[in-house]
């Protein structure tokens, strides 16, 4: 009876459950553990602490362009919009906790995300593309030219309080990873339910042909503003983190139109409507400047300076966009699933029963 119960296979369904929450358990044990551990303080606040926050807007990005269907060139504008949110709140609310602020601060990028996502009843593509820049151009201009956002400093630069959370300062390397890798993932949790429940199918009725949404009974501009709202209120979430976690020092030409395009690049290169694909661009934005800058310097010394560098990282970014555009469209996410199935191959694990 034994050796039946041993040797009966493991159903298909079992397997792919058990290797899914087995990378998960994987990825969560290197997170929480092993990179705390061992990696530097320069690891965790020039590496990892950026492509947390980073990885957050691309999923917040990914929700309204990948699963909605939604172009949007405004993302540093929410970014902003949270991270200055976050600021006022807790100059003007005394003992206002963080949580509760990073919550308050998101609700308030959705709510200017709702307003900027009205022109999308009318207006699809190129056109809405276009239409959200204003959100970006009109929230550098205000931040800019009222002071009381930036408690009235003549420099618009604002530096962000301490971390203070559950009793505890989050104020070392550590401490402001754990914080801002905490506050990833949950997020990410809550943008994983939304993307598989009927809202997230919504979603992609809605991109895949709008009038045969609307037949069906999906209230299709109502998607479209739950769209902006919950993507807006996630790239909120990521200018606390970036403002307060990372940074601890923001102004508003840090949040221009090169950061929206960041973040738009973080989800063409990791794949449209995938979770997974935001972190993967997120990691090639944030390491590839460093990897560039190594190997520079190594083949060209001293003429690689920062110009060089900066007009580099351009170039770089450009031609992998183009090749994935081309070689790969789904992204990172397709590539790294094609190359995971033909390790099973060459293991052996694929084709079992």
């Amino acid at each position: 009876m034994v050796a039946d119960i041993v040797s009966t296979p493991v159903p298909r369904e079992a397997r792919i459950s058990f290797e899914r929450h087995g990378w998960l358990v994987v990825t969560l044990v290197v997170a929480f553990v092993a990179i705390p551990l061992f990696g530097s303080t320069y690891f965790l606040e020039a590496l990892m602490l950026p492509f947390l926050a980073l990885s957050l807007a691309g999923v917040g990005l990914n929700l309204l362009a990948g699963y909605a269907g939604q172009v949007s060139l405004g993302s540093a504008a929410f970014l902003a919009i949270g991270a200055f949110a976050a600021f006022n709140l807790n100059l003007r609310i005394g003992g206002l906790p963080i949580a509760l602020n990073i919550v308050l601060s998101g609700l308030i990028a959705a709510a200017v995300g709702i307003v900027f996502g009205l022109p999308s009843l009318r207006l699809k593509g190129f056109y809405l593309a276009v239409s959200t820049l204003a959100t970006q151009f009109f929230t550098q201009w205000a931040l800019t030219n009222f002071g009381w956002f930036s408690n009235y400093n003549s420099s618009g630069v604002i530096d962000a309080p301490k971390l203070h959370a559950f009793g505890l300062d989050f104020i070392t390397p550590v401490g402001r990873y754990y914080f801002t890798l905490t506050v990833v993932a949950v997020l990410t949790l809550l943008a994983w339910r939304v993307a598989t429940s009927q809202t997230g199918r919504n979603f992609i009725a809605v991109r895949d042909n709008e009038t045969a949404a609307r037949v069906i009974g999906i209230p299709v501009f109502t998607t479209k503003l739950i769209a902006f709202g919950l993507s807006s209120f996630l790239i909120g979430a990521a200018g606390v983190l970036w403002a307060f976690a990372y940074l601890r020092t923001v102004e508003p030409a840090g949040f221009n139109l090169d950061r929206s395009f960041q973040i738009l690049f973080i989800v063409i290169i990791g794949g449209l409507a995938t979770i997974r694909g935001a972190f993967l661009g997120a990691a090639l934005i944030v390491t590839a400047p460093v990897i560039l800058s190594r190997l520079g310097g190594w083949l060209l010394g001293d003429v690689f300076d920062s110009g060089v560098l900066e007009m580099s990282q351009r170039v770089l970014l450009g031609a992998l966009i183009i090749a994935f555009l081309i070689l790969e469209p789904d992204g990172l996410a397709a590539l790294t699933a094609r190359i995971w199935s033909k390790i099973r191959v060459r293991l052996g694990f694929a084709g079992a029963p």
